[in-house]
């Protein structure tokens, strides 16, 4: 992790040129991207007051849902205040000089190469699995070797002088990231100031029929669940932590009541943020913008 104490910073995990990087720039263009290694750093950067937000992925319409995000959110004691949504745009790079006839082999991450299966195999190349796509970039544009091409965002071509052989090669059209912006305090929300999302975690007792009753109020109350995602704790196979977003205001009474309801069958319900909905949740009349 680079080394900026002050408010302007923005931090995001991963190399200078990955899409976390391009979300910071795209969502808070007035604010200098802090990369971080990991995600734990770009959550202590933040915790150490080295940057006012972070920028963390939590899900991808194609890949799901982004490994250990859910188990480090709520220990890190941030609070989600904004959500964005980035159309990945994947691009075939290679170093100077190089043209698509003369590759072999193409690197990036995992996601990002299975997201670009067709042009892969059209074009007959082997493939190299890395960290990150903008790791890839970087490692592309050190060797030299125009032979290697690597599978990045244009901010990684730039950040690395690599050329462009072919832009937007991404299967699927739909390919979006969703991430969340966290900081250090929760922002306050006015309860009717618009389309407003709530996220929190809570562990239902391990009794018959837990979560069915634990879900009731929203039903009950007509309260929207958006997503409900369940996952281990601690490696233990009878402690499920589920994560939720709802719409809705906490101080509004049906999410009141539906949240009041879930505490009586379970062990905790931890709050993680309430922040206005992203306007690309109703583009094109795809409630969810996936």
């Amino acid at each position: 992790m680079t080394d900026r104490s002050d408010n302007s910073n923005i931090a995001f995990q991963g190399a200078i040129g990955a899409y976390s990087h391009l979300a910071c720039q795209q969502a808070y263009p007035a604010m200098r991207p802090l990369h971080c290694e990991t995600f734990d750093a770009a959550f202590e950067a933040v915790q150490l007051e080295k940057a006012a937000l972070a920028m963390i992925p939590i899900e991808n319409s194609l890949a799901g849902r982004v490994a250990d995000i859910h188990h480090l959110m709520p220990h890190s004691k941030l609070h989600i205040v904004a959500e964005h949504f980035q159309r990945v745009v994947h691009n075939l790079l290679a170093p100077k000089g190089a043209t698509v006839d003369g590759l072999t082999t193409v690197h990036s991450h995992i996601h990002a190469l299975s997201q670009c299966r067709e042009l892969i195999s059209e074009l007959g190349l082997k493939t190299v699995v890395h960290a990150d796509t903008a790791g890839a970039a970087a490692d592309i544009a050190k060797h030299g070797d125009t032979s290697q091409a690597a599978i990045a965002s244009a901010l990684a071509a730039q950040s690395y002088g690599l050329d462009t052989l072919r832009a937007g090669i991404e299967d699927a059209e739909h390919n979006t990231t969703r991430f969340v912006v966290l900081a250090r305090e929760p922002i306050e929300l006015d309860r009717v100031g618009g389309p407003t999302i709530t996220t929190f975690v809570f562990r239902v007792r391990n009794v018959p029929a837990a979560l069915y009753k634990a879900l009731g109020g929203f039903a009950t109350n007509g309260v929207n669940m958006l997503k409900l995602e369940s996952y281990m704790l601690d490696g233990n196979f009878t402690a499920t932590q589920f994560y939720a977003d709802i719409e809705g205001h906490p101080a509004q009474p049906p999410v009141a009541r539906a949240l009041e309801e879930l505490g009586f069958y379970t062990h905790n319900v931890d709050i993680l943020g309430t922040y206005p909905a992203n306007p690309f949740r109703h583009q094109n009349g795809r409630p969810e913008g996936l």
